[in-house]
């Protein structure tokens, strides 16, 4: 699973912590969410620009396993892979601490898209070479 196909970089900020000093657990889901638009944008697609083409891309589930905590100032790097299942466009992401490279998120992100208010049977995927 090391076949990552994108990768940025972030940096954790002060008012992304909770009182125990650690980046709280809802916040990853945004460092996701960030790093599959980026993706979107390295592919020339824009998620706005889909959206008034009608063409909706939604997450329909997600599982995070939680691994080491990331704190204040923590620099780390969310990578991404992408396979096709069915339906669906699977977002395999994980984040790793820059400075000791170690695995802070291993995360499972499933993403269906509607047309035009219809259920792609996932060719749109293809579609757009994402």
């Amino acid at each position: 699973m090391k076949d990552y196909v994108f990768e940025i970089q972030l940096k954790v900020r002060d008012y992304e912590c909770d009182i125990q000093g650690v980046v709280n657990n809802a916040v990853y889901q945004n460092y996701l969410e960030h790093a599959r638009h980026e993706y979107l944008h390295s592919k020339e697609q824009s998620f706005k620009e889909l959206t008034d083409q009608g063409i909706l891309l939604m997450v329909s589930r997600i599982e995070m396993d939680f691994k080491k905590s990331l704190t204040s100032k923590d620099v780390f790097a969310v990578k991404l892979r992408t396979e096709r299942e069915g339906l669906k466009l699977i977002f395999f992401q994980d984040i790793f601490r820059l400075e000791d490279n170690a695995l802070c998120l291993k995360a499972k992100v499933e993403v269906i898209a509607t047309v035009n208010g219809k259920l792609s049977r996932g060719e749109v995927f293809d579609n757009l070479n994402i």
